[in-house]
């Protein structure tokens, strides 16, 4: 049985260089692999970027509203019909669907990535942070860490050489503690992987 397998990790963990390096195993094998993120993450555009300057085009982007395996369907029998006439009949289809920035899937797209795991025997490599700024789980990541059948964490380090497990969020160089959940890495806003020591310090004692 084909698994869902959930890799997350604090900011700079990473985890897209991570999910680049599965493909291009994968793929240095002679296997196929789809690619896709959320249409929210646009950083980017339609790339997945690793912070070492890595970069590639996904195949799908994942809607708010779109069945995530419908679209796989979708994607996976455009595979099948391109290289029915030049491949063996076990090497038309697809081997692995990634997922980079899992965690802002709904928990119904994730329910989808079980379900083409399972029910279509496509592993499934989903890559994510837990929490966000104000160490609440993002709803895609909570229903993973219910739903996976796998959990690996890829650690980082703190400023201060601990293990960075929270995402302090920056607005023009300061910590912030307020805001809507999503804000995307950007110009203005970035993040700093902190351990829980110096999250406390920036937070002033907030967890929350």
């Amino acid at each position: 049985m084909a698994k869902l397998y959930f890799r997350y990790g604090a900011m700079n963990s990473g985890k897209s260089t991570a999910l680049l390096q599965a493909a291009y195993n994968y793929e240095e094998r002679g296997q196929h692999v789809l690619l896709a993120k959320p249409a929210i993450d646009t950083k980017g555009a339609s790339q997945i970027e690793s912070r070492l300057g890595v970069t590639r085009e996904v195949d799908f982007l994942i809607g708010a509203d779109d069945d995530a395996r419908a679209l796989f369907a979708s994607e996976r029998e455009r595979i099948r019909q391109r290289d029915a006439a030049t491949l063996l009949p076990q090497q038309v289809d697809v081997a692995c669907l990634l997922v980079d920035e899992a965690q802002f899937l709904t928990p119904e797209q994730i329910d989808d990535l079980f379900r083409i795991a399972v029910l279509d025997g496509i592993p499934v490599m989903a890559y994510g942070i837990r929490n966000d700024f104000l160490t609440h789980a993002f709803p895609g990541s909570a229903r993973l860490l219910a739903i996976a059948h796998s959990l690996e964490e890829l650690k980082t380090i703190c400023r201060c050489g601990r293990k960075a497990v929270f995402n302090g969020r920056l607005v023009d160089g300061r910590f912030v503690f307020d805001g809507d959940q999503v804000a995307i890495d950007g110009a203005a806003v970035t993040y700093e992987s902190l351990c829980g020591n110096c999250y406390l310090d920036e937070s002033g004692g907030r967890l929350a």
